[in-house]
């Protein structure tokens, strides 16, 4: 019996270690996760181990934008606006009295070899016949033309007949008090903006292409501004494409606003639309920039007189000023007197004064219009727009 007994005993034995030897070779499955339980809100967390992000309690105080951004207590960071347009910055004039003295020295520069060449000649011991002809040859070289010549030599030479001996200084008194008497010190030099009745006073720049007409017009607008008056721009010269921007470029600088219309439109329909405009807004002046006509276009001139009958719909012109070109001497007169015939001239502007240009010149387009000299132009700068002063501008003739 034991023997039996014994015998069941190995045999379980032996099976057990097959069955061990069986599993240990079976390859075990992993366990899956546990699922995920509540946090348990009641244990405070646990500390965080180095490379672990720190977590912000939930129930400490919220701090601000400008204190995460700005933890040193300095001014808090402001939030970038978009950008805004540029407004343009309003220029101030320079004051126009006394403007043509300042820049004398400018004029005196290209004018006063007249000045110089009529007291050497005057200077001379024996005035015969053939020094007063070189005294009109001097004259007329320098675009004063022939009948003002004339009438100034016979001045002359009466005075230096009666004066006898002369002297330095009174040669210089007797040619510069001769000179402005040539030049004219009776005539109203005056822009007139300013209307009895209601404003604004209508001004209208004509000229002929180059001259510096829409460039003048701006330096205008410069100067009025300068002596206290508001002013409107038209841009009426709508065939050339860049005098409207130049136009109010011009307007921006100061403050004045520009009425303009479409490339190649209606000239007269802008005139018409700047002064409707200027008295709407009570504007002191309205200047209205035209086409630059060539003078031998009749189709072109007749055009100029309607933009005039269409202004005077709403008001009779104060001023029309003629622009021209100094430097191109005699052949200005010409342009001035076909201007003339269409509209009233009732101002001369010369431009480039400083340049090449010959000082008679203001003598001679005064004889051909019977108008004055207004404003003369004596550079490129923005305030080289000046008042004529006969004797400042003498004076820069014939120097100290």
């Amino acid at each position: 019996m034991e023997t039996v007994i014994l015998a069941v005993v190995i045999a379980v034995v032996v099976l057990g270690a097959i069955g061990g030897l069986v599993i240990g070779t079976r390859r075990k499955k992993p366990l899956p996760p546990p699922p995920p339980t509540a946090p348990d809100i009641t244990t405070p967390p646990a500390e965080p181990h180095v490379g672990d992000e720190a977590e912000t309690p939930r129930d400490e105080p919220r701090r601000t934008i400008e204190e995460v951004d700005l933890p040193d207590g300095s001014a808090p960071v402001t939030v970038e606006e978009p950008p805004s347009l540029e407004v343009p910055e309003i220029e101030v004039p320079e004051p126009t009295a006394g403007r043509l003295v300042r820049l004398r020295a400018r004029l005196s520069r290209s004018q006063n070899a007249l000045g110089k060449g009529l007291l050497t000649l005057l200077s001379r011991e024996h005035l015969d016949e053939e020094t007063w002809e070189e005294i009109e040859d001097t004259l007329l070289a320098a675009d004063v033309g022939v009948a003002p010549t004339q009438e100034l030599v016979d001045s002359l030479r009466e005075r230096v007949k009666v004066l006898g001996t002369r002297t330095p200084a009174e040669l210089r008194t007797l040619l510069r008090e001769e000179l402005v008497k040539l030049v004219g010190t009776d005539l109203d030099r005056t822009v007139r903006t300013e209307p009895e009745t209601s404003k604004p006073g209508i001004v209208m720049v004509v000229g002929v292409n180059g001259t510096g007409k829409t460039t003048t017009t701006g330096k205008l607008a410069r100067v009025l501004v300068a002596d206290g008056r508001s002013v409107v721009l038209g841009a009426a010269d709508t065939f050339r494409a860049a005098a409207a921007d130049q136009l109010q470029t011009w307007g921006e600088r100061v403050g004045a606003y520009t009425v303009r219309g479409p490339e190649g439109g209606d000239p007269a329909s802008v005139a018409f639309d700047a002064v409707k405009e200027g008295k709407e807004m009570g504007t002191d002046v309205v200047l209205i920039d035209t086409a630059g006509r060539l003078h031998t276009k009749t189709g072109l001139m007749d055009e100029l007189g309607k933009v005039k009958r269409v202004v005077e719909k709403h008001a009779p012109l104060d001023e029309v000023l003629l622009v021209l070109d100094a430097t191109t001497g005699q052949n200005g007169l010409v342009q001035a007197r076909v201007f003339a015939e269409v509209v009233d001239i009732t101002g001369i502007v010369l431009t480039k004064l400083d340049g090449t240009a010959k000082g008679g010149i203001v003598v001679a387009v005064q004889r051909e219009l019977g108008v004055p000299v207004k404003l003369v132009g004596l550079g490129e700068g923005a305030d080289d727009l000046a008042p004529f002063e006969p004797e400042a501008f003498v004076d820069a003739l014939i120097g100290e």
